[in-house]
């Protein structure tokens, strides 16, 4: 909530075609950096182009679709303005309106694909470098970033960022059954205004689409450029207040950290402890068990 400012944000979305998918599968950390970078450099190129100004933005990576295909695609969360060059005056966007969706998908393009060719050809992908510049070669020149409504204020915002930040490719709640080997489960079929429908596919088959969504160990999918960088937020973010007139929000509390328990009754209005059949008795403590333990830290 601190690093928010009182402007509309804008919501858009990466996306990879089809085509590149087998560079990804096979070398994800190096491919997904290159993917995230791409995505910075448009960002910020293009708005320092057409707006003249440096905003601040949180991009999130996912890999999946509704039914758990690969389809690796990053979501951006964009402030509507930044700071001048010079960082002495604030620039507003346009009402409604960031910068060109064709620009940025013109851009987008180009750099996710130079930046393919120049690891290839250096030998940084695990992967033939014949075969994978016949790939880049075959990728349509027509794949598109999209650009969501604006999003209100900061607690839009907030709701996204709780959704899709920390979430996996499946909840529980689309889970529907395992039956003779098979898994069912729940889908929203986006080019049929979100009808939800039911899928079934075999057990080995979908722990297979599981288990394409687990990324590298330690590989950071939330990453925070322009205005909002590590190195540069506290000064952008106090100069930003400053030229918007806006004081810095309160510090945080030092309340005790809310239990797990009463974390899940405030979100859900459940209590985990009740009986889910007879819903009064209560559940008590058998045994607590150890943790895994955790693997020791690599080396770089």
């Amino acid at each position: 909530m601190r690093h928010l400012l009182p402007v509309p944000y804008f919501h858009l979305v990466f996306t990879v075609p089809d085509s590149l998918h087998p560079l990804f599968l096979r070398d994800p950390r190096q491919t997904h950096n290159l993917l995230f970078e791409a995505v910075a450099e448009t960002v910020l190129g293009v708005c320092r182009r057409q707006m003249g100004a440096t905003p601040g933005f949180t991009a999130v990576l996912h890999t999946w679709n509704q039914q758990l295909l690969f389809h690796p695609h990053i979501h951006c969360i964009i402030t509507g303005g930044g700071l001048s060059q010079d960082g002495q005056r604030w620039i507003a966007c346009k009402p409604n309106f960031l910068v060109s969706v064709r620009q940025l998908s013109q851009v987008f393009r180009g750099k996710l694909l130079a930046r393919l060719e120049t690891a290839l050809r250096a030998g940084d992908l695990h992967t033939n470098t014949s075969f994978g510049l016949g790939i880049l070669r075959q990728t349509s020149p027509k794949w598109n970033a999209y650009s969501k409504p604006p999003m209100a204020g900061p607690e839009q915002v907030l709701r996204y960022l709780g959704r899709y930040s920390h979430r996996v490719a499946i909840g529980n709640e689309r889970l529907v059954s395992l039956e003779d080997g098979h898994v069912t489960f729940l889908w929203r079929d986006r080019s049929h205004n979100n009808k939800v429908r039911s899928k079934r596919i075999p057990a080995t088959a979908f722990a297979r689409r599981f288990l394409l969504h687990a990324l590298p160990h330690r590989y950071v999918r939330i990453r925070h450029r322009g205005m909002l960088a590590n190195c540069v937020r506290a000064d952008r973010l106090a100069a930003a207040r400053a030229l918007l007139h806006e004081p810095a929000p309160p510090e945080p509390s030092r309340q005790p950290k809310e239990s797990w328990k009463d974390l899940y009754i405030r979100l859900t209005g459940k209590d985990p402890t009740l009986c889910p059949a007879c819903g009064s008795s209560s559940f008590f403590v058998v045994a607590e068990l150890p943790g895994r333990p955790q693997p020791a830290a690599r080396s770089p």
